[in-house]
């Protein structure tokens, strides 16, 4: 891990990266229709008329755009943060998991998919991800921004106190 780097550097620099996307291309970040459009982009292979009748599909057009190229970027600058840092390593299964969870790779992707479905079917629920409500909410002085932002945070405490079992480990 990179150490002695205070995360109000990385809070700056996100804030400046937000500035520079809206200044060149009049877009704020967001991540989540990218999933379901690409879910789209699947099923307009297999089933094209059930696409053109689908009343989402129809105000969000299922199509390869800047959201996903923002979304391929977090994997390649995640990837290159990892590289730099000297943090990279293939692992198949984490040693978190093995200890906590064991090595079934049945369990392994039930976690995975139940896990994926859960932050997915949320984020659709509140209209958009931590990247869309979050930052771009609060850059915009969004009510529903704070709000989200609020319990992002109060949901991550939750979720890494029952990983961590109140940080014992």
């Amino acid at each position: 891990m990179v150490k002695n780097k205070t995360p109000y550097i990385y809070g700056i620099l996100t804030g400046l990266l937000m500035i520079i996307s809206v200044f060149i291309s009049g877009k704020f970040f967001g991540a989540s229709t990218t999933f379901a459009r690409g879910g789209g982009m699947l099923e307009k292979l297999l089933l094209p008329a059930r696409v053109l009748e689908n009343s989402y599909f129809i105000k969000y057009a299922p199509k390869f755009d800047w959201q996903f190229l923002f979304v391929i970027g977090i994997g390649i600058g995640a990837f290159i943060s990892a590289y730099l840092a000297k943090e990279f390593k293939f692992k198949y299964i984490p040693d978190m998991w093995k200890k906590e969870i064991g090595v079934s790779k049945r369990k392994r992707n039930l976690f995975a998919f139940m896990g994926g479905l859960l932050v997915i079917i949320g984020a659709r629920m509140a209209g958009g991800c931590p990247s869309g409500h979050g930052l771009s909410g609060i850059a915009q002085l969004s009510i529903s921004g704070f709000v989200s932002v609020i319990f992002f945070v109060i949901g991550g405490a939750i979720s890494s106190n029952l990983i961590y079992k109140g940080g014992k480990k």
